[in-house]
């Protein structure tokens, strides 16, 4: 006998649901790792100090769903930094393991976020050393190092201002604009620590800053090879590609105008 549509749609809400389960966690994995539960509680459930008061907007900003869209956005505006694109293809393995890539970032920010500040200090003593070894010329011939104050400014103000955009847009609670400075504050204080001078501090110097950064950016076919994976042949199984998609499509709509 055949099934009456309540008893198909019966059917269909737990499958969605899991279907649903599914696809969340395929795409925790392949952002965080496959180790991201011991990752989570080592970060979060170690005692100690931190960087951050539970109440900071860095942490209302990165503890939120809304940052996985805020990062496919942030990898879509650093690709169109020509140089920055070339280190990033020759030394990150970006290349050959972009979602590697994405989990070292994501352990990066969750623990200079999130956890003690001796793993904080850590973290970016760590990230300082790779980018002390990074250096390299384009395919046109220009030289770059990884540890150039002006590449790590964009790639951070990138970062800044689409993380906090996808929130404002999409976060659980959207941050007021006195939040929305001490956020850009929060996430200065660390780029500080990075090698990165002067960064800005407040939602309009970091606009200002990174329009101003125009006259650099271009596509490349590094950074067109690079839209194209993340948003069209992402390595996610297939009950992920269709929620995946819509979190992509959320990145694009979040860029500028001009990107």
């Amino acid at each position: 006998m055949s099934e009456t549509p309540t008893e198909r749609s019966a059917i269909a809400v737990p499958l969605v649901g899991r279907l649903r389960a599914k696809a969340g966690d395929a795409l925790l994995r392949r952002v965080a790792g496959p180790e991201a539960e011991q990752k989570r509680d080592r970060i979060h459930h170690t005692p100690g100090p931190r960087w951050f008061a539970p109440d900071r907007p860095v942490r209302t900003v990165h503890s939120d769903a809304s940052m996985y869209i805020g990062g496919l956005a942030a990898l879509l505006l650093q690709s169109l930094h020509p140089v920055a694109m070339a280190a990033v293809w020759a030394h990150s393995g970006f290349r050959g393991d972009p979602w590697g890539r994405l989990q070292r970032t994501s352990t990066f920010l969750a623990e200079t976020t999130f956890g003690t500040a001796r793993d904080a200090e850590r973290a970016v003593e760590r990230v300082r050393g790779v980018h002390a070894r990074v250096t390299g010329r384009t395919p046109g011939g220009v030289v770059y190092r990884a540890s150039d104050p002006s590449l790590l400014s964009w790639v951070h103000m990138a970062e800044a201002y689409c993380f906090l955009k996808a929130h404002q847009r999409y976060g659980l609670q959207a941050l007021t604009a006195r939040q929305q400075d001490a956020y850009v504050e929060d996430m200065a204080s660390v780029a500080v620590r990075l090698g990165i001078p002067d960064p800005p501090e407040t939602l309009a110097a970091l606009v200002a800053e990174l329009g101003g950064r125009r006259p650099e950016l271009r596509a490349t076919d590094e950074s067109s090879a690079t839209a194209r994976y993340l948003l069209v042949t992402p390595p996610l199984p297939w009950p992920a590609r269709l929620p995946y998609l819509l979190l992509a499509t959320a990145a694009v709509d979040l860029l500028p105008p001009w990107a």
